[in-house]
């Protein structure tokens, strides 16, 4: 399906303050419009989550699979309970100490909500954001909001404004710029509907963070995926890949440069870049993107999405990202970066 150019209308966080423009922003969503918003995450397409047309227009413009769910945002914790069937005790446990926050949680979904919005499944994924814009412009249109990251389908997800402007300008009716986003990773999207919680996709909130506020130990299905229903966005689909060829190097860093290296001879007639934490950019002769301080990860999970967008911006045929430490929230990173590259990992 080809769809009509539209005139995308710009606000900033200053303009987001005028009463006039929040209406002009409700009253898109209400008309099953699309509005781009940032979240502490990263930034999301949204539309009205009660309705069909606006999440089967959300699957149009992103070119995204339509068995793959929405996550739907909402401003208030009890606001919940308007959308599900029931909330375990677990999962009223990870509200209370999550909520507003970067965690998903997946339940029983009630009527309400249609199966477009779902993916076709009879569960639905729920967040409350913490940032201030998303949750305003829930709460001004007294709407649950769906919205899935603001990227193009298999690109990596947009934390910086320009890149949402390049997928989706002349594509979506408003976009709001909130600046660079807080975190830089999607949300950790918890299964509550099993006995047992199970992680699906991993993120901010860690396994370690999870556990302990449960007491007890959950199961982690992220990397090997499920054997049967989709239930989580990032799952079942490639993501967070660029226009080039992405291998993730796993060994000393003396290694992976004599690897990097022996490529540039090889093929000298390719782009290369390196993808690796700052304090190893001058071990290597390319083109080296710094993700940040190996101490800091959450400047390098908050740089991951951007450091992948700019080696399209770049024109870099071959990536070598340097494999990090999972401990943490470089689990998270992790899971994105394997993703990136196809699941090729080659170890020197």
């Amino acid at each position: 399906m080809c769809l009509s150019v539209i005139q995308t209308i710009i606000l900033t966080e200053e303009d987001m303050k005028l009463e006039s423009n929040r209406k002009r922003v409700s009253h898109a969503l209400r008309a099953s419009k699309l509005v781009v918003f940032p979240t502490e995450t990263v930034y999301g397409i949204g539309a009205n989550a009660l309705s069909p047309i606006a999440s089967k227009l959300i699957y149009q413009t992103k070119g995204r699979p339509s068995d793959n769910p929405l996550i739907v945002h909402i401003a208030h914790k009890e606001d919940v309970y308007k959308y599900i069937e029931s909330a375990s005790d677990a999962a009223v446990k990870l509200m209370h100490a999550f909520w507003p926050g970067p965690l998903t949680l997946i339940f029983k979904k009630n009527d309400v909500i249609p199966l477009e919005t779902t993916g076709g499944l009879e569960t639905i994924a729920i967040r409350l954001p913490r940032n201030d814009i998303a949750r305003q412009i829930i709460i001004d249109s007294n709407l649950p909001i769906a919205a899935p990251s603001a990227n193009l389908s298999g690109k990596p997800s947009s934390t910086a404004f320009k890149h949402v402007m390049e997928d989706f300008m002349g594509k979506v009716d408003i976009m709001i710029d909130g600046g660079q986003s807080e975190i830089g990773l999607e949300s950790t999207v918890i299964d509550t509907t099993t006995i047992v919680p199970i992680i699906l996709r991993p993120g901010f909130v860690t396994q370690a963070m999870i556990e302990s506020v449960l007491g007890y130990s959950i199961t982690d299905q992220s990397s090997t995926g499920p054997s049967g229903e989709v239930k989580s966005p990032g799952m079942k689909y490639t993501h967070y890949k660029p226009k080039g060829e992405v291998m993730i190097i796993d060994g000393s860093i003396e290694h992976m440069a004599a690897y990097v290296k022996d490529a540039e001879i090889k093929h000298p007639d390719k782009s290369i870049a390196v993808i690796c934490e700052v304090e190893y950019i001058h071990d290597f002769t390319c083109k080296v993107r710094s993700l940040g301080s190996l101490n800091d990860q959450n400047e390098m999970a908050n740089n991951l999405f951007s450091a992948l967008r700019d080696m399209d911006e770049w024109g870099i045929d071959i990536i070598f990202i340097h494999h990090i430490s999972t401990h943490g929230l470089g689990y998270a990173m992790m899971n994105r970066l394997i993703k990136a590259s196809g699941y090729y990992i080659i170890n020197v």
